[in-house]
């Protein structure tokens, strides 16, 4: 059987590498990773440079399972936002993990602080509010890099959303000779130009922690216009059901004002909303209503949901409210994306609530649960109340059996 070693080679530097990663790269054949760690760790043996998964995996298949071992190079610890995770599974193979020294252990150190009580986060090729994290936490470290995610830019963001006072400390090619360390404020390291290789920590001493919100904010909070809005009934009832964690990725397909959007921004502190909304007007009042609540972490989606989800990160929850006759299709995006997505779909037509139920009957892997709610609503005339009946929703939550066994789902 094939040996894979998959080494945690820490920060950077060959120096820290601990002794069992060691004794593993000497005895592997096949040394792959990128060319930063193949540089720094091999000498001389066979090395391929590479870090895609996919290609890591045709090299495994292709090794000789009799005379070869395998060692891939992963930066840091194998498992803190490690490549070692998509290289767990590999049939014909015995992979053993040799942890290192992750960027934030040694960061830490040279800080001389404690990391024990950091919030943990990667911007690294990863979606992520860091505005979120930095408002509700004293400490937050954060791997930096790619579009979107160098300190620079996390520093702007930082800016962008009044939080331009916060201490900044900026660690770039850790365990390098190169090495630099310099503290700021993010408004002074939103004009500052650092490494590629670099991490931070944020200290907000202003931080508040988390509230809970209750579900269902009061419909009159909301800008309305002429757009349809999701009732406040119906959006307690259907964010119940959707279960969002804070560090989740949702989905609002068929928007409207942005209720929902708004109101699960605010479930996900530290993770992300997409409101995505055909309709001009209606997008347009999403926008506002974003802005009215300070929803820094949703993001309204303009078009058609159908066309803009294939390219956005991957969900975890996803609430539809309309699909513009694209249910089907647009479902199969979602479970192609993310097979253990958990759905909350309403529906206020029996046209709507039969097509759910007709893709649902297709696909057995997952369970439809549906309540119809009826709300009613007292209206004031003279001295007496009159109850005004809503039109009864159907709300309709579809969760992957093996997801929700196995805990994932949740």
């Amino acid at each position: 059987m094939l040996t894979v070693h998959i080494i945690g080679t820490g920060p950077g530097s060959s120096e820290l590498l601990t002794k069992s990663a060691e004794k593993a790269l000497n005895e592997a054949t096949i040394v792959v990773g990128d060319t930063r760690l193949l540089s720094e760790m091999t000498g001389g043996k066979r090395c391929i440079q590479t870090y895609k998964v996919d290609e890591i995996r045709k090299i495994v298949q292709e090794a000789d399972k009799e005379k070869d071992c395998l060692a891939v190079l992963v930066s840091g610890d194998v498992g803190f936002y490690s490549l070692a995770k998509l290289l767990t599974d590999i049939p014909g193979c015995r992979i053993i993990r040799h942890p290192g020294i992750s960027s934030l252990v040694y960061f830490a150190a040279r800080m001389s602080m404690s990391w024990d009580d950091m919030y943990l986060m990667s911007r690294h090729g990863r979606e992520g509010n860091i505005t979120g994290a930095v408002m509700t936490h004293k400490k937050v470290f954060c791997l930096t890099g790619g579009k979107g995610g160098s300190v620079r830019d996390l520093c702007e963001e930082l800016c962008r959303n009044g939080l331009g006072q916060v201490k900044v400390t900026v660690g770039e090619r850790l365990s390098y000779e190169e090495e630099r360390i310099c503290t700021l404020t993010a408004s002074e390291g939103a004009k500052e130009v650092f490494d590629p290789l670099a991490v931070m920590v944020v200290e907000n001493e202003g931080a508040q922690p988390v509230v809970t919100t209750v579900h269902g904010w009061d419909d009159s909070l909301f800008l309305r216009g002429k757009a349809p809005m999701t009732k406040q009934e119906v959006r307690a009832l259907a964010i119940s059901k959707l279960r969002p964690e804070a560090d989740h990725i949702v989905y609002d397909i068929g928007a409207g004002t942005g209720s929902c959007s708004v109101e699960l921004a605010f479930q996900v502190p530290y993770g992300k909303v997409y409101g995505f909304e055909i309709n001009e007007e209606a997008a347009s009042l999403a926008e506002a209503n974003k802005e009215r609540f300070n929803a820094r972490n949703l993001e309204i989606i303009h078009g058609n949901a159908l066309e803009k989800i294939v390219d956005m990160p991957c969900p975890d929850r996803v609430f539809i409210g309309g699909t513009k006759g694209n249910l089907k299709e647009i479902l199969d995006i979602l479970y192609k994306k993310n097979a253990y997505c958990r759905i909350v779909i309403t529906a206020i037509t029996l046209e709507t609530a039969g097509a759910v139920t007709a893709y649902y009957k297709e696909h057995t892997d997952y369970e439809l649960e549906t309540t119809q709610l009826f709300a009613s609503e007292g209206r004031r005339v003279g001295p007496y109340t009159l109850m005004e009946g809503h039109n009864p929703v159907y709300v309709m939550t579809a969760y992957c059996k093996e997801a929700e066994y196995e805990g994932q789902s949740k």
